[in-house]
């Protein structure tokens, strides 16, 4: 196949995923899509909303589709990281010898709704680190390795913090993309209510496997970016940092600390993505601008005064992307 002929592949496979969740889901297709580019680039996501918008819905109906292994993770105050993980057990064979068995946790799946992350202590919420950096984990000294392809989409709801453990800061910058789920209009209520409360029960069928989505993952590193396309996602990046010489007045003001490096590489790695779901085997600016968002928002924190007077964090990135010209 020509590089051409890839990128329509990989465009073919993400309509197909779109028109077989539409059956369930109302109008969540730019969601849709950033997690599929989440999955792609082999990052994880935070998923930002209040309860009863669907965000379980649509990692469950995704993981169907996708034929992959899907698990659920509750996390509560009292959530411990062995729930998470496993632990060994102690068993006993017909002769009366024990001996340990590893009992796996949820975290053994390869699509892990990790569901009101930030209400477990600063403990458990550490146990997925290693999970979502190496895709493996470490128990009583025995590595093992998590099947591919593995994602873990972390949800949060931004209102209610009471009884909730802030993610720090390093934990939250592992997240690939963070994404903000709104509340839906009049007409897509109708629908919701169409779909839910009515006779009706659509039948998800299987679309791609994990071949597939490893075979375009594979795809994704080779998709070539042009040298000022890469510049454009670093001053994007840069312009975020309040002691840039780019930064505005705006980031000057209630900025703390700017982005990372992976937001750079969140960005340049969402672009390619972007890319092949429109049919190109190359990275526009555009594709850098249309991802910046999600890759961005996470990575920049607010100061005491951005906190309290309630700045919200894409009219910072808004404003980044307006005031950065491409060269």
């Amino acid at each position: 196949m020509t590089p051409n002929e890839k990128a329509d592949a990989v465009r073919s496979n993400f309509e197909l995923i779109i028109n077989e969740l539409s059956k369930i889901i109302v109008r969540q297709e730019l969601v849709i899509k950033h997690l599929f580019i989440c999955l792609l680039c082999g990052g994880h996501a935070l998923i930002e909303g209040v309860p009863g918008l669907g965000k379980t819905l649509i990692v469950r109906s995704l993981s169907k589709i996708l034929d992959l292994a899907y698990s659920r993770i509750q996390f509560t105050p009292d959530l411990m990281p062995a729930d998470i993980l496993g632990t060994n057990i102690v068993k006993e064979d017909g002769k009366g010898n024990r001996y340990f068995e590893f009992y796996k946790g949820p975290i053994f799946g390869q699509l892990i709704l990790a569901d009101e992350i930030n209400r477990a202590s600063p403990k458990t919420q550490s146990a997925l680190l290693e999970a979502m950096q190496e895709e493996k984990i470490t128990v009583f000294g025995t590595e093992y390795t998590l099947e591919p392809p593995f994602m873990v989409l972390a949800t949060q709801n931004p209102i209610e913090m009471e009884g909730t453990y802030p993610l720090p800061e390093a934990q939250i910058d592992r997240f690939f993309f963070k994404l903000k789920i709104g509340y839906p209009d009049h007409q897509a209520l109708q629908e919701i209510i169409a779909k839910t409360t009515e006779d009706y029960q659509p039948d998800l069928k299987r679309v791609i496997g994990a071949d597939s989505i490893l075979a375009m993952k594979s795809l994704v590193k080779q998709v070539p970016i042009a040298t000022h396309v890469k510049d454009h996602a670093i001053r994007l990046a840069l312009a975020s940092h309040p002691n840039n010489s780019n930064a505005t007045d705006l980031i000057k003001e209630y900025v703390l600390l700017g982005a990372s490096p992976r937001g750079v590489q969140s960005m340049i790695q969402a672009g390619k993505v972007s890319a092949l779901i429109d049919g190109r085997y190359n990275v526009s600016i555009e594709d850098i601008n249309d991802v910046a968002k999600p890759a961005l928002r996470h990575r920049i924190a607010l100061n005491i005064r951005g906190e309290t007077e309630g700045v919200d964090v894409d009219h910072i990135v808004d404003e980044i992307l307006s005031n950065e010209q491409p060269q």
